[in-house]
């Protein structure tokens, strides 16, 4: 991080990878994010696109290699530290497969009717409400200095979600 411009958006891929109703989360070992339960993912590499790099972050955390995806959004993250994303989000409808060794953290097979008992982050809970429905969305999320959600906004219907 030593180049980084603070303030300036990183750009990074989410992948929900989805076996009838059960989801393939991580339990992340590192922050951001630290012991919550998230899609796979990460950033998206200098010239790749997002749908490249959605398909090389699902096989370099999982091993799987997915073979359909699907866009289903954007997240856009800000704050006033160094915490500013803009995060495409995909789902991918996988064979079930047994949990695979992860470096990033743990993953686990998770039912969506327990998502909201587990640590997650508020986003991701919106995020999964919307794939679940089948509708596109722009969110978008501000925090303040010690990373406390402060507003979501959907930003096609221009709807104050908190």
């Amino acid at each position: 991080m030593e180049n980084e411009v603070i303030g300036l958006k990183r750009v990074a891929t989410l992948c929900i990878l989805r076996n009838k109703d059960k989801f393939l989360l991580l339990r992340r070992l590192k922050e951001p994010n630290k012991d919550m339960y998230v899609p796979v993912g990460g950033k998206i590499d200098p010239f790749e696109n997002p749908d490249a790099a959605v398909e090389r972050e699902v096989f370099e955390e999982t091993g799987i290699h997915i073979t359909s995806k699907q866009f289903c959004g954007i997240l856009t993250e800000t704050s006033p530290v160094n915490y500013n994303w803009i995060s495409y989000v995909y789902v991918s409808d996988i064979e079930f497969v047994d949990v695979p060794y992860c470096d990033e953290g743990d993953l686990e097979w998770i039912s969506a009717a327990d998502l909201s008992a587990i640590p997650t982050p508020i986003t991701d809970l919106y995020i999964y409400d919307y794939v679940g429905k089948k509708k596109h969305f722009a969110l978008n999320a501000t925090y303040d200095s010690a990373l406390n959600l402060t507003g979501l906004w959907e930003q096609y219907s221009n709807t104050k979600l908190i």
